[in-house]
């Protein structure tokens, strides 16, 4: 039985703190990125972002951060500058991640893997913003919930955990319904085939789904 997807939710500030959060782990296409961020907060994120998914991958593979053969590869052009990350010399292991304004989330697994985090900050639900990442079902239970923008921010989180799975793409939010979904849901709950772990603190709504159950790990 192969280890279960392990998770991680952190602050930037937490991950950076650590004495093993060394930025030459990091490749030399992510360090060069690292030097075009113009606002430091934004260059944190990044790093303790890519930290941190080094280290769930070495915890679900049982190795050294340092061991993790970190790669990046888009989808769509092929690039290997930007994308979607994965290990170059572990065709078998899958990883996701995710940053903002503080909060980092990543996940490793034997199976895809997606996991999204969002600062629970004002956000807005006007009509046209609905329209265009929710169906009507979703909307309406957006407005009728009495925190709208948590409500709203758990159907994001989810369905951008869909599209980092592969089950979705970023045009087609507006036509995946999720309305069946509890909107404060157990940590651990299933649909169809899928698993989700998600979380609300009092700074971020955090979601990550798999095939198979996600295990959050303390980091």
């Amino acid at each position: 039985m192969p280890n279960p997807p392990f998770a991680m939710l952190a602050t930037t500030a937490g991950v950076l703190a650590r004495p093993d959060a060394d930025e030459r782990l990091l490749t030399a296409f992510e360090r060069e990125r690292l030097e075009r961020f113009r606002r430091p907060a934004d260059r944190d994120d990044y790093l303790a972002a890519h930290l941190l998914v080094r280290y769930c991958a070495a915890a679900h593979l049982g190795v050294e951060p340092a061991a993790v053969a970190f790669g990046q590869r888009c989808p769509g052009c092929g690039s290997t500058a930007h994308g979607r990350p994965y290990l170059t010399d572990r065709p078998g292991t899958h990883l996701s991640l995710s940053h903002t304004n503080g909060v980092i989330a990543a996940a490793a697994g034997p199976v895809p893997v997606g996991v999204d985090v969002e600062h629970l900050d004002a956000r807005t639900t006007d009509p046209a913003t609905l329209r265009h990442v929710l169906t009507p079902a979703e909307s309406a239970l957006v407005r009728r919930h009495p925190d709208p923008t948590r409500a709203f921010l758990r159907l994001w989180v989810r369905k951008e955990a869909l599209i980092k799975l592969g089950r979705t793409t970023l045009d087609a939010l507006g036509a995946l319904d999720l309305s069946h979904l509890p909107l404060d849901p157990p940590v651990q709950h299933r649909d169809g085939d899928l698993h989700y772990l998600e979380l609300t603190t009092p700074g971020a709504v955090f979601a990550a789904a798999a095939t198979l159950p996600v295990r959050l790990l303390e980091q």
